[in-house]
C-alpha cells in the first residue's frame, strides 16, 4: 500500500520560501515518477515539477522554472519541492504524486496521491 504525506506547507510573504516534503511508504520507488502538482481555487490542478526516482531526471512547468527545485532523498524515501522568489500566484494546495508506468504532466495518469499541504503567499 503506497502512502505519500506532504508537509510543509504554510503562509509566506511574497519573494519568500518554503520546502515542502513528501515522505513516501509502502514500497521502494525506484523506476518511480514523483511528481508535485498544485490546484488553486477554483481552477484545475496543474503540474509543477517531477522527477524520475532512479537516475533523477526532473523537468518543470514554466511558470516555476527557475524558482522551484525538485530533489529526492533515496536513504529517507522522500521528495521535496523547494520553492523559492515565491509569488500570490503561487497560492495553492500542493499535491505530491507518484507512478510506476506514467512519467508525464498529466494529473489523472498518477495512481498514487498525498493529502496535500496548502500555500499561501501573501503580496
Amino acid at each position: 500500500q503506497v502512502q505519500l504525506v506532504e508537509s510543509g506547507g504554510g503562509l509566506v510573504q511574497a519573494g519568500g520560501s518554503l520546502r515542502l516534503s513528501c515522505a513516501a511508504f509502502g514500497r521502494t520507488f525506484s523506476g518511480y515518477a514523483m511528481a508535485w502538482f498544485r490546484q488553486a481555487p477554483g481552477k484545475e490542478r496543474e503540474f509543477v515539477a517531477r522527477i524520475m526516482w532512479s537516475g533523477g531526471l526532473t523537468y518543470y512547468a514554466g511558470s516555476v522554472k527557475g524558482r522551484f527545485t525538485i530533489s529526492r532523498d533515496s536513504a529517507k524515501n522522500t521528495v521535496y519541492l523547494q520553492m523559492n522568489s515565491l509569488k500570490p500566484e503561487d497560492t495553492a494546495v500542493y499535491y505530491c504524486a507518484a507512478d510506476q508506468r506514467y512519467t508525464g504532466n498529466i494529473h489523472a495518469r498518477y495512481g498514487y496521491w498525498g493529502q496535500g499541504t496548502r500555500v499561501t503567499v501573501s503580496s
